[in-house]
């Protein structure tokens, strides 16, 4: 991985997944790399170059470890998530006081971006950067407002949050990352200057500027079997599953219908779920349709799904992806919801004989539920899940 010390930084090209190193000797803000590398601001989540009306470069950092605001790169896609700097109750959604005015950025930014050429010729790069070691920040890459699978109103909406008793508003923006490997330093002195087209301008912004079609950087993994760490994630994620398996351990067949309920929220194209009986089951906890398509031309496809409500530190073995398969009908595919991890064995199996199977991990699962229901603490996913799955009443044998 490609490093360059606090010294280069003022001539350095931005270089994917390049590290951007900090000031070891320098404990104040003046250490910071990015305000030597990009000639913004040296703090918070968005940093700019110019007025925030007309902001001639915006960088947006991200820890990308926030529970409350999933920023997240997916990587395969090409597609960045971030969400805006109103990220505390009491203020309005561009209200300046809460941020840096990065509410308002994003507001004008994606409006221009749904317009003609005139207008996309007026939107600020967007340069993503995420925390590396300490101060150090790592290049993600060259953004633009928008994603090709969504329109002009589902690439910027207003989120709801509930905190210290309070509701309030957010953004959450959807950016394409550009197929482009390496910003040259010569067209970021040039956006310095207010030339975002000038001769150093990389081709692939120009493309976008006049057709309005943003090409993503999408990289294939070279492995997809994930492994326990993967597939739990971080502390926060752990926990949240660790919620759900204890409300639901002492009825696991009341998780079944709670993960059903979690393969809608992985795909508003699940039309159907319907979770069998437990004794009638067949090995299958629950069968539905999805959709592919437009609504009035589509075509559905049939999938199977199994539930497996097991301790986080548990992983599933072979038996449990194999009863599974061998229960999957032709044009099916499966999924596995768990609170647990699938094995190394059995998850090598899947991938390398291309079984048309969806895992769904602990972690995958608490994502979800942080993302799609915004509850990022244990406490409170313990509270939604008493609310809304409250188990039945358990009769002595």
């Amino acid at each position: 991985m490609k490093r360059y010390s606090f010294l280069e930084l003022a001539s350095a090209d931005l270089v994917i997944d390049a590290i951007y190193e900090s000031d070891r000797l320098i404990k104040n803000v003046a250490g910071e790399p990015l305000a030597r590398l990009t000639g913004t601001g040296n703090q918070g989540g968005f940093r700019y170059c110019g007025p925030n009306s007309v902001p001639k470069l915006v960088v947006l950092y991200s820890t990308m470890a926030e529970a409350d605001w999933p920023d997240g790169l997916d990587e395969e896609a090409g597609l960045f998530t971030y969400y805006g700097d109103n990220r505390k109750p009491g203020y309005e959604l561009h209200d300046r006081r809460s941020g840096r005015g990065g509410n308002q950025i994003l507001r004008r930014a994606f409006q221009l971006a749904h317009g003609d050429e005139a207008d996309r010729a007026l939107v600020p790069p967007f340069l993503i950067f995420a925390k590396g070691e300490g101060r150090d920040a790592i290049f993600k890459g060259l953004a633009v407002p928008g994603a090709a699978h969504l329109d002009p109103s589902s690439d910027l909406i207003a989120v709801w949050k509930l905190a210290e008793g309070q509701r309030f508003q957010n953004y959450k923006a959807t950016f394409t990352v550009l197929n482009l490997d390496v910003v040259p330093r010569g067209w970021l002195t040039e956006l310095q200057s207010g030339n975002r087209l000038g001769s150093a301008c990389p081709s692939i912004w120009r493309e976008w500027v006049r057709t309005g079609k943003a090409r993503p950087l999408r990289a294939e993994r070279v492995s997809r079997i994930r492994t326990k760490a993967q597939q739990l994630g971080d502390e926060t994620r752990r926990s949240i599953a660790e919620v759900v398996h204890a409300h639901f351990s002492p009825v696991p067949h009341a998780f079944e219908h709670f993960a059903a309920d979690i393969v809608k929220y992985m795909d508003p194209n699940v039309t159907s779920i319907d979770v069998s009986r437990p004794s009638r089951d067949g090995g299958r906890d629950a069968v539905g349709r999805y959709r592919i398509g437009q609504h009035q031309n589509c075509v559905t496809v049939d999938f199977a799904m199994e539930a497996k409500c097991y301790k986080p530190s548990s992983g599933l073995g072979v038996e449990v992806m194999s009863r599974l398969i061998s229960r999957l009908r032709h044009r099916q595919f499966g999924i596995l919801v768990t609170t647990s991890y699938l094995g190394d064995q059995p998850y090598k199996e899947i991938v390398e004989d291309a079984h048309p199977i969806i895992v769904c991990s602990g972690g995958d699962l608490a994502g979800l539920i942080i993302e799609k229901k915004a509850l990022a603490s244990p406490a409170a996913v313990r509270d939604w899940l008493a609310a809304a799955y409250p188990l039945p009443t358990l009769q002595p044998c």
